[in-house]
């Protein structure tokens, strides 16, 4: 699976060929154009669906106003959209290449974001909910710090400590690190 597709399909798709990978889906955090620019690029390249939460198909409908309405211009990159997208729902479970995917539906940076918990592997794709000592923006449309916070103690705290988060920005931590040193998760300890 690939999770995001950033307007750099080039560097995604290298990326995958150098490591003779073939993706089987691509799981969309959230609608933001830094996590799904090239959604239908990479998607299509390997006639794969893109998965996206429904209450962020609003977001997904235009990238190219949410790059004009931010830098007032459009930068370069890939901004092609998949054709349409498959739905997420939470609690959903996804089979793919042997392991099994739950969908946390973690609303509060975007009414849509998700969360893709890999129980098996003790891993967590956090998108832009849970960032090593940090978390998402509430300050972009359809964002609520309260509704983040809301989802955080519901979906991503009760996980377990050793659960090992890939925040869709900067680097690889822990729920546990997170959990003793986070600011912004300090009524959780």
């Amino acid at each position: 699976m690939v999770v995001d597709a950033p307007p750099d399909a080039a560097g995604v798709l290298a990326l995958l060929a150098r490591h003779d990978l073939i993706p089987m889906a691509l799981l969309l955090t959230h609608a933001h154009v830094d996590h799904l620019g090239a959604a239908g690029s990479v998607s299509g390249s390997f006639a794969m669906s893109a998965y996206l939460h429904p209450d962020d198909e609003w977001l997904a409908s235009d990238p190219g106003l949410q790059l004009r309405a931010l830098w007032g211009a459009m930068p370069p990159g890939d901004f092609e959209q998949p054709e349409r997208y498959e739905s997420l729902f939470d609690g959903q479970v996804l089979a793919l290449g042997g392991l099994e995917i739950e969908v946390l539906h973690t609303p509060g940076h975007t009414p849509g974001h998700c969360c893709f918990w890999v129980p098996g592997e003790g891993a967590l794709f956090s998108g832009d909910q849970l960032f090593a000592g940090s978390i998402g923006r509430t300050d972009l449309p359809g964002g609520d710090h309260e509704t983040l916070m809301r989802s955080m103690g519901e979906r991503v705290v009760p996980l377990p400590r050793d659960t090992t988060v890939f925040p869709g920005h900067g680097p690889t931590t822990t729920l546990a690190r997170e959990l003793e040193s986070n600011p912004f998760l300090e009524a959780f300890r």
